[in-house]
């Protein structure tokens, strides 16, 4: 594109005269170069997932990191790449050759096999339908803020922020749709948001393997950051003035979405550059958060992939 609306020409390094966008709403209207997979990131500290867990009644510990429990839980959890720490089976009455079939596959997938007493996996079921198998999964592996940077190296990249999305498989599909477009990674607070738990993998068909996912105390921080390493800091909002075919959603672009319940925060939208909306001809309420990420993530690729880089 010519150039950015509301006099934001040139490039992200004269930010500091780019006036911000301040939309009196925040909800929400409810994008590549090739960069390193998980195994090639920067190596930094990381922060573990996982949280101390007390021992539960009747003296039997809950293992660290995440619990799954059923046949079918299972077997999606083994399909879809969960990190997975050991196999608990107690086979009981209901053992039967879809059991013996399913822990045949855990162990030529090299899980460790423990049988355990039918009281252990009791225990740890949160609702009693274990079907005499439980996984124990691995923490998740969060990255650093400064790997997603890294990760985006000097030209057109995306980043995906989340302000504090909740529902865990929106969190899966938005990490999706960001791996598939070619994002540089995505960006969560810690607190009151959706983390990296079964069902992220299965709805990110195993994405959250291959992208950087980085959790961060604070968001507003976060995007002064990006906006820092050059990137334009642009909030999804129904109540914005511009809808995303005359915004400028192109080279280096930290995207915010927001929750699904009130979207982004007045305190985030602040540290925005510009806000945009997506125009809608029906008259239903507008797309949720995760189908929103998608087509905005793909508005990016398709600027860039025709050229309209940070120059343009």
């Amino acid at each position: 594109m010519a150039s950015r609306p509301n006099g934001r020409g040139g490039r992200p390094g004269s930010r500091g005269q780019a006036p911000r966008g301040r939309q009196g709403g925040t909800r929400q209207g409810k994008g590549a170069p090739s960069r390193p997979g998980r195994g090639g990131r920067p190596q930094g500290r990381r922060q573990d997932a996982g949280r101390p867990q007390s021992p539960r009644r009747g003296g039997v510990p809950r293992p660290t990191g995440d619990v799954v429990e059923g046949r079918r839980a299972c077997a999606e959890a083994l399909e879809t790449g969960v990190p997975i720490k050991r196999a608990l089976i107690s086979p009981g009455p209901d053992a039967d050759q879809a059991l013996s079939s399913l822990v045949r596959r855990l162990d030529e997938a090299g899980v460790p096999i423990e049988r355990v007493p039918r009281a252990r996996l009791d225990s740890l079921s949160s609702h009693g339908a274990h079907q005499g198998i439980v996984l124990q999964t691995k923490p998740f592996e969060y990255a650093e803020l400064d790997e997603v940077i890294a990760n985006a190296g000097s030209g057109d990249a995306l980043v995906l922020v989340l302000d504090h999305v909740t529902d865990e498989g929106n969190f899966g599909a938005i990490v999706r749709s960001a791996e598939v477009v070619g994002a540089a990674g995505v960006v969560i607070p810690k607190a009151r948001s959706a983390r990296v738990g079964t069902a992220a993998y299965k709805t990110s068909a195993g994405a959250v393997l291959h992208l950087p996912i980085a959790q961060v105390p604070n968001l507003a921080t976060a995007l002064d950051r990006l906006r820092k390493a050059g990137f334009w800091a642009a909030a999804a909002s129904e109540h914005a003035d511009q809808d995303v075919w005359d915004a400028p959603l192109s080279g280096r672009l930290a995207l915010v979405m927001g929750s699904e319940g009130s979207g982004v925060s007045r305190l985030v939208m602040e540290h925005c550059d510009f806000s945009c909306r997506l125009p809608q001809r029906g008259s239903v309420e507008s797309l949720n958060v995760a189908q929103a990420a998608t087509v905005l993530s793909y508005e990016w690729l398709r600027r860039v992939t025709r050229g309209e880089g940070a120059d343009a």
